[in-house]
This record gives structure tokens, sequence and C-alpha cells, in this order.
């Protein structure tokens, strides 16, 4: 992996991630710029499958930087997340000292809690030195997550650093590139949000979600790939339970190509539409008369 040099402007960000297949809203780019400038965590919010954690992927590996991905979900906590101690490891320790007749308390309670002993989960893992440079830390879909387990985030994402009661406080001697994400299941609190730069991540219009399927669907006939996104399109004005973002679009694109297909139908369209919508009431509704509505209003030259 090589190590590039962070950008240093706007439009060289945007050429950086273009280069590695993420086509970004100038926005985006700027607000991206900005955090690797400042050195602060960026948070960004959108519906799922509009790209956000697909910015922190291609920034590690546009930056030839160590990708540490913290997965959130309800019930997340320090151990999980950020450290624990090894008990077994430990618990040998005290009775090997015990059977050397080692009496001393003190000094066998500071070395049952040396670094040895210390299982570092990724948020810890972030703060370490690498000769790459800081890693790019992924903090995915934190809305998942539970208010205590947020609050615990704060003196990470203000200071880079985690304070381990029976060891000390851990710093990174660099920050690492910290992207945060939310899906805004539940809002996320003002105070973590202060400590970040912030940026909604929308659906892509049509001009550019036909870049970014040319982009990542090679092969697709140029019929295709306009009729698909514009049956996307289409979708989003629907009143769905959850809308079909860009991932989907690729999913659904690909799936097109594998069945060879040259132009959308009613009927394959019905066939495909679980690569699109995931929800059965949301397939219900594109049943019929409102498919071909739609697929009309793609179709039309």
């Amino acid at each position: 992996m090589t190590t590039s040099a962070p950008p240093n402007s706007v439009d060289a960000t945007l050429a950086l991630l273009t280069s590695h297949g993420y086509l970004a809203e100038r926005s985006l780019a700027t607000v991206v710029f900005l955090a690797l400038r400042m050195g602060r965590p960026l948070f960004l919010e959108g519906e799922a499958g509009v790209g956000k954690t697909e910015i922190a992927k291609v920034l590690a590996s546009a930056l030839g930087r160590k990708l540490i991905r913290l997965q959130c979900y309800e019930g997340l906590d320090v151990a999980s997340a950020v450290y624990e101690w090894n008990s077994a490891a430990q618990m040998i320790a005290i009775r090997l000292a015990e059977a050397a007749g080692d009496t001393d308390r003190e000094q066998l309670s500071s070395d049952i809690f040396a670094e040895r002993y210390l299982i570092k989960r990724p948020l810890l893992q972030a703060l370490e030195p690498d000769v790459a440079g800081p890693p790019v830390l992924l903090i995915d879909e934190l809305d998942r997550a539970d208010e205590a387990f947020e609050a615990y985030l704060l003196e990470i994402l203000s200071d880079f650093q985690v304070t381990i009661p029976e060891f000390g406080t851990i710093k990174a001697p660099a920050p690492p590139i910290v992207i945060v994400t939310s899906n805004r299941t539940r809002e996320i609190h003002d105070a973590l949000k202060r400590r970040c730069l912030y940026h909604w991540v929308d659906y892509p219009n049509a001009e550019r979600e036909l870049a970014i399927v040319k982009s990542r669907v090679p092969g697709i006939s140029a019929k295709l790939s306009q009729q698909v996104v514009a049956f996307v399109q289409a979708l989003r004005q629907q009143d769905f339970y959850k809308s079909p973002g860009v991932a989907e679009t690729l999913d659904w694109a690909t799936a097109l190509t594998e069945l060879d297909a040259r132009a959308l139908t009613a009927q394959v369209v019905g066939d495909t539409l679980g690569a699109l919508l995931k929800y059965q009431d949301d397939i219900a509704k594109m049943q019929g008369p409102a498919l071909e509505k739609v697929l009309k209003e793609a179709t039309s030259e």
C-alpha cells in the first residue's frame, strides 16, 4: 500500500475521491478537505445506502492508511469498542506469582495491569502510531448505539485519548482521520456534533447517479443505464418505507447486466425489484398500474 499526502485543496480532494471511484459533490469534497486539514472528526448523516461508509473506505485506500471500523449496535460497550483486560492471562499470572511465593500485592497489581494484558479494541487501536500515518477510524451507524456509549466517545473525539483507570491515559501521537456516520434513526446529541464537522449526504441527482452507474458497473449499455437511473429517481418520489439508495441502484444495475437485459420491461423490473426495494410493503405498492406508470416515465424518450 502506497502512502499519499492528504490533498492540499478542495479541487485536489475532489480529484482524489474521483480517481478512486467516488463521484462526490463539491460540498462533500469541501468538508472532507476541511476535516483532513483541521484534524477534526467528520460526522456524515443521511439515508442508508447513499455512500457515507464508502467515504472512509475510499480515504483509507487513497491515502494508503489503515482502515479501522467500529460497527455500532444496540448494547455496544467499552469492552467491545475500546478495551478489556485479558482476565484469563491475568489469573494465570496471579497463580504463578502465588506459587513462587511472591506476596508483594502492590507490585503484583501493577504487573497484571501492564500493557501486555490489555486487549485493544477498534477505538484504542486507532490511537496507536502507524508507520503509514494515522489510520482512518470509521465509527459506523452511531445512531444504533446507546446514548451512554455516545457520551463515552466525547473524550476520544475531542482529545483523541482514552483513560483506563487501572493503566492511565493513552493519547494518540497524531489524530486519526475520524468518520462518524448515522442513518438518523435517532438524533445524535449536540455535544458530540460540536466536536465534528457536519455534512448531510443526500441522494445524488440523476446526472451524478448516471455517472456513478457508468463508473461502477462496467459493460452496462448507455440505454439501460439511463433507464435504470430514471426509474430509481422516480421511485424516490414515491411514498416508500425505504427508498433505494445508490448502493441499491448499483446492485440492480449489476443484476440487470447479469441477466443480459438491454432495456427495462415490466417483466424484468418485476422479477428484480428485490434488488431495489427491501420491504414487502414497498414491493407490493409497485405492482400492476403503479409499476407501469413509473416504468413509462423512466423509458420515455
